[in-house]
């Protein structure tokens, strides 16, 4: 005998049911509706039959023993079977009940965020198999829901509500994680930490916000933000911290860190030796330490090793008590090694050794936001075999208490985001067999040719550096377009721009200028070819799956094709420029222009439905004010030579010679506008 989920079922759940029980059982129930077109009814009376109960564990039920598991039983009762989903604690049964809408119901776990509604059934026949719940392989794992300014965008109420959050964290409980950041820098009166809490998650801090404490700044405008002239000032702040807070699941993050997410010596230039600052992040992680275990009882602590931090540590002038967990970080880029900080790249590895004691855990990037050359809208630039290989290698190294994963914007980021779902379950992955399973999750056709053209986006992305993690996202053609046309365009051209060593080496601006334009021109005929490839086969998708890879591929693609377009045409005008050729620098400025707003189409393209606005916010690629940028140099260049009636290279390179000695000005001064103009003199220069 089997059990049938249909219209009829029934479902019983727990007697006033804590706050994570009711918003999983909001969910399932709408899940319910979704798919058999009707919503549950629920029995409340104990001698009311229910197909589905859930409830939590008796030890008959011999659910797994720890923290966070659930089981499910089938019990034959004298009206028939019934599934029982059950579990010890609360956070348990959220997952019993998402696991069984992923299981039975077939709702995805990123359901939302794919477009991916489940498919509709008049019924389901369950087979008789009871279930044991595996033992995720990382005790802490989830999101840092980081540099999240298209989340911040997509709706006009700030700091984002409830409508915007909800999906969030649905998801990243759907893919079994029990923890969050729930944005950066939010106010403190947001629904964000509030709701996470609610959902059940576990929330925990920024490293620039111990303890999630107020900025002191914030706090004390005008005192001196140093804990060696001000400790009872920071220390009113952490108590704060530590009083609202504890009385929820919290991880808690000890750090000292200067205002605004730099060291604190910038501002206190008194601590100008490794051993002093080692000493006093010591002491202040120390006394953090002991407020939270005056106030909560067994706590969970950790310390972020990242950056300055990493480095104190490593050198043995940072003393932490064994039973915190160490947080080390990747570079930015998917590398276990220490982040790039302006021109200096000393990738020293950031993994404990053998000699490390204590839990160690992880903070890992799947994208990045830092002015050079990160992905942020754009997918991973690096095979996924790499983010594989580093948080395994990790785990290896004994850093598997804890897994956060700055999940930025979520849509963008869905594929790598899943892949780390397997990783924090299983301790393991198969990238390749992960990316056949995602394709057959999301694509119910032409599988196998999908999955390559997600292979060859990897393979397409510009390596600028030596290093396998040296790829190219999104921001590689924004952030140095924009400093190259601000020095260009402030007289600087006889120097260079140090500001791009980390890319260039020490080299002369025009030298610089011409190592972006042809690191993005070898680029451009892959990523046409890719784009041909996924134009060829979207007519032969069904209108929602060609969407979807038009959403999570071709979106990618075309961010990184305008992206090399428009930084090619930018770097011939400024050779156009040097040669004394300003109309043609003027035409190449209009098409570096015209390249660069496809990328805002792009994303514009990409706001259909209930994704309306949601790229309206992009301030950290921040495509449009590539294109101002680019209209700046272009009007800049229009001055040299056709100032200041502007209509002399109209009259040079355009007007029939017939009439360039004919002609009466006042009645042939209607000076083009640049669109037209350049498109004009574009086609008579046969650029």
């Amino acid at each position: 005998m089997g059990l049938i989920i249909d219209q009829r079922t029934t479902y019983r759940v727990p007697n006033d049911p804590a706050s994570p029980i009711r918003h999983a059982w909001e969910i399932l129930k709408r899940d319910h509706e979704q798919v058999l077109g009707a919503t549950p009814a629920i029995v409340k009376g104990e001698g009311d039959r229910a197909e589905v109960v859930i409830r939590y564990a008796t030890p008959e039920d011999r659910c797994p023993a720890w923290p966070e598991s659930y089981c499910f039983r089938y019990i034959k009762g004298c009206a028939g079977i019934e599934l029982h989903i059950a579990a010890s604690d609360d956070l348990g049964l959220v997952y019993g009940m998402l696991e069984y809408s992923r299981k039975h119901l077939g709702v995805d776990p990123f359901w939302f965020w794919a477009d991916l509604s489940p498919e509709r059934r008049s019924r389901v026949d369950l087979s008789v198999e009871d279930y044991d719940s595996p033992k995720p392989f990382v005790r802490f794992r989830g999101w840092f829901v980081n540099d999240e300014v298209c989340l911040i965008g997509w709706k006009e109420e700030y700091p984002p509500n409830r409508e915007v959050w909800q999906p969030v964290f649905e998801a990243l409980l759907r893919c079994g994680g029990n923890m969050v950041i729930p944005g950066t820098d939010l106010p403190k009166d947001g629904i964000h930490a509030d709701l996470a809490a609610e959902m059940g998650l576990w929330v925990t801090h920024h490293h620039a916000e111990p303890l999630g404490a107020e900025m002191f700044l914030r706090a004390y405008p005008g005192k001196k933000a140093s804990y060696q002239e001000n400790p009872e000032l920071f220390e009113l702040l952490w108590e704060d911290a530590i009083e609202k807070q504890k009385d929820r699941n919290i991880v808690w993050v000890l750090s000292f860190r200067g205002q605004g997410d730099q060291p604190f010596w910038i501002q206190d230039p008194a601590f100008n030796t490794p051993e002093k600052r080692g000493e006093m992040i010591s002491r202040v992680v120390r006394k953090q330490y002991d407020m939270v275990h005056e106030k909560v009882a067994e706590p969970y602590c950790c310390v972020a090793l990242y950056g300055e931090i990493s480095e104190l540590y490593k050198a043995g002038h940072i003393d932490i008590p064994d039973d915190i967990i160490k947080i080390w970080a990747d570079n930015g880029y998917g590398k276990m090694v220490s982040r790039r900080n302006g021109n200096e790249n000393l990738r020293v590895q950031a993994l404990p050794g053998p000699e490390d004691n204590g839990k160690h855990g992880i903070y890992y990037h799947v994208t990045f936001h830092d002015l050079q050359a990160s992905n942020h809208l754009a997918l991973f630039p690096s095979p996924t075999d790499l983010i594989q290989e580093e948080v395994e290698g990790a785990f290896l190294a004994g850093a598997n208490d804890y897994l956060l994963v700055n999940s930025g914007n979520i849509r963008p980021h869905v594929y790598t985001l899943d892949l780390i779902r397997e990783l924090w379950m299983q301790g393991r992955a198969d990238a390749e067999e992960h990316l056949k399973s995602y394709v057959n999750r999301l694509f119910p056709n032409r599988r196998g040719e999908i999955a390559e053209l997600f292979r060859e986006y990897a393979q397409r992305t510009i390596p600028y550096g030596p290093n396998e993690d040296d790829r190219a996202g999104d921001e590689f053609y924004h952030h140095p377009a924009r400093i190259i046309v601000g020095h260009w365009l402030q007289g600087k051209s006889d120097q260079p721009l140090t500001r791009l060593y980390w890319a260039t080496g020490v080299a002369d601006f025009s030298e610089q200028v011409e190592w972006f334009r042809r690191k993005c021109a070898e680029a451009i005929p892959g990523w046409r070819v890719l784009k041909e490839r996924i134009d060829q086969l979207l007519p032969e998708l069904a209108d929602p799956d060609r969407l979807r890879l038009k959403d999570h591929l071709l979106l990618h693609v075309e961010l990184h094709l305008s992206g090399c377009e428009g930084f090619d045409a930018l770097g011939k005008s400024y050779s156009a420029y040097r040669e004394g050729i300003y109309p043609l620098a003027f035409v190449y400025a209009s098409q570096a222009m015209w390249e660069y707003r496809r990328g805002q189409v792009a994303l514009q393209e990409a706001e259909h439905g209930k994704w309306a606005d949601f790229f309206r916010a992009d301030w950290l690629t921040n495509i449009e004010s590539t294109v101002r940028n680019m209209d700046t140099l272009r009007r800049w260049l229009r001055i040299h030579g056709d100032s200041p009636d502007f209509f002399t290279w109209y009259k040079e390179h355009l007007m029939p010679e017939t009439e360039k000695y004919i002609y009466l000005e006042n009645t042939h001064r209607n000076p083009l506008l640049d669109d037209e103009l350049a498109k004009r003199l574009a086609k008579k220069f046969g650029v």
